[in-house]
């Protein structure tokens, strides 16, 4: 544990040194003397650590997040950039098949980039940038066992490292533990209400492996191929090749319930050519594995509407996946964290973290990125059957009827899909699709046909040797 001079600045416990939790740190480092409380150790590289074992899945960061990066930490992407990530253009160097089976054309003028990266290599990247920062103390090895105070205020923290209990104080407390949080128990035993609870959960299942990428691929900027699953003709089996640093492919297949893929390595190329289009399989035929499958059963969406709340304590905020987690296949999780983190460091410009409601402002202000992944997850992954406990209502697929709507139109006309990309990045709220960009080219064109296959080059489609 690094030490940190003490000073009159008031303070701030960031429990989790997930991606939601640095960059919470950074963004409080402004207004705060910030400890970070990580229950594990930190790898000193780019590695899988025990607490994110989502890491062997496919990642990106969507335009949202690549410009909260920024706005955080100037200078990050670049950063992930020089040491091997890369930017990509949407949709010009991406492959790509919409949820209803629509290929998108690839057109290189849209001013949308996805960051794509290993995610031990982006954690990495991530932590060292944020832990070199003196206003910032790394705690490893600390478990929080709940929080302490009043239904009015908390003001701290107990923990238990290797060799005690004791407790900390804050003058704020941010809880970036991820899906596993304990917080509304935490809250519930102070005296406050249980929170607002929905989930939705398809039930999706994750297998992925990793590739060598084959030598022809390795000489060009070989895009990404995705195949999503389609909700209207369920299982939803869907998958995608990511290039990643170091001439790797990770390569992600996911199935809903009846139709899920396996940890099985010998199985999982059929799975991959057994798609709603076998592309990817195609291009793994004669790719060369780097491990074995890894696989994922947490994907189910979960929100807790904390904003809802009627009472709400002086010295709390929950952030990123602790207020909502999505369904990995849209993307969303790394972006919202980053978005989360810019809402809280704008307020705290103009909110002292010690000012009584800060925290409730606070609360309320992380709700709008998570608000606008969650109605974009939700609104494909509601149709599954059996996803939840309400069917979809009728504005719901009204939206998702609308949505399909935009997803054709923006695969063949540049201008709607930049409109589309801009809710999908999650720079724009929905009523962008509203717009004059997207409503104009649906109504009168020009009407292009549908792509009868992934808009593949033949240079691509035969970087394998067969």
């Amino acid at each position: 544990m690094r030490d940190r001079a003490t000073s009159s600045r008031p303070t701030a416990i960031v429990i989790g040194a997930s991606a939601s939790g640095l960059f919470a740190a950074a963004a409080l480092a402004e207004h705060a003397d910030v400890t970070v409380i990580e229950r594990d150790t930190l790898p000193a590289g780019p590695e899988v650590r025990r607490g994110t074992p989502q890491a062997h899945h496919a990642h990106l960061v969507w335009t949202g997040g690549v410009r909260a990066f920024d706005d955080l930490l100037p200078g990050l992407v670049q950063e992930l950039v020089d040491q091997g990530a890369r930017l990509v253009r949407i949709m010009g160097d991406m492959v790509s098949r919409a949820p209803n089976e629509v290929w998108f054309r690839r057109f290189d003028k849209v001013p949308h980039r996805n960051l794509v990266c290993s995610r031990p290599l982006l954690d990495h990247v991530l932590s060292t940038r944020v832990l070199k920062d003196p206003r910032i103390t790394l705690r490893e090895n600390t478990t929080v066992l709940g929080v302490e105070g009043t239904p009015e205020a908390v003001t701290g923290v107990r923990l238990q490292s290797a060799n005690a209990q004791e407790s900390l104080q804050a003058d704020l407390v941010v809880d970036a533990s991820g899906r596993g949080t304990r917080a509304p128990q935490w809250l519930y035993a102070l005296g406050l209400p249980d929170v607002e609870v929905r989930e939705v959960n398809a039930g999706v299942a994750y297998a992925s492996r990793l590739y060598r990428a084959p030598e022809r691929a390795q000489a060009m900027s070989f895009p990404m191929v995705n195949v999503q699953a389609n909700p209207a003709k369920p299982p939803g089996q869907g998958g995608i090749i990511l290039p990643i640093e170091g001439n790797r492919w990770i390569v992600t297949l996911s199935g809903t319930r009846g139709g899920e893929p396996t940890a099985d390595n010998e199985q999982f190329l059929d799975f991959a050519l057994g798609l709603g289009d076998p592309v990817i399989g195609e291009l793994l035929q004669h790719a060369e594995p780097l491990a074995d499958v890894k696989t994922s059963r947490a994907t189910a969406n979960v929100r807790r509407y904390y904003e809802k709340m009627r009472h709400w304590p002086d010295g709390f905020v929950a952030l990123g996946d602790t207020i909502a987690g999505y369904n990995p296949v849209y993307g969303h999780g790394l972006t919202v964290a980053a978005q989360c983190a810019v809402a809280v460091r704008n307020v705290l410009r103009t909110h002292p973290i010690t000012a009584a409601g800060a925290a409730k402002r606070l609360q309320n202000a992380a709700a709008g990125p998570v608000g606008a992944a969650w109605d974009l997850a939700v609104g494909q992954d509601a149709l599954y059957p059996g996803a939840s406990d309400s069917p979809p209502t009728t504005a719901e697929k009204a939206l998702a009827r609308y949505v399909d709507r935009c997803v054709e139109t923006g695969a063949g006309n540049p201008r709607a899909l930049a409109a589309l990309l801009d809710v999908m990045s999650l720079l724009e709220p929905p009523t962008r699709l509203l717009s004059l960009d997207m409503v104009w080219p649906m109504a009168f064109g020009p009407k292009k046909p549908r792509l009868s296959g992934a808009p593949l080059t033949p240079t691509e489609r035969n970087v394998s040797p067969k």
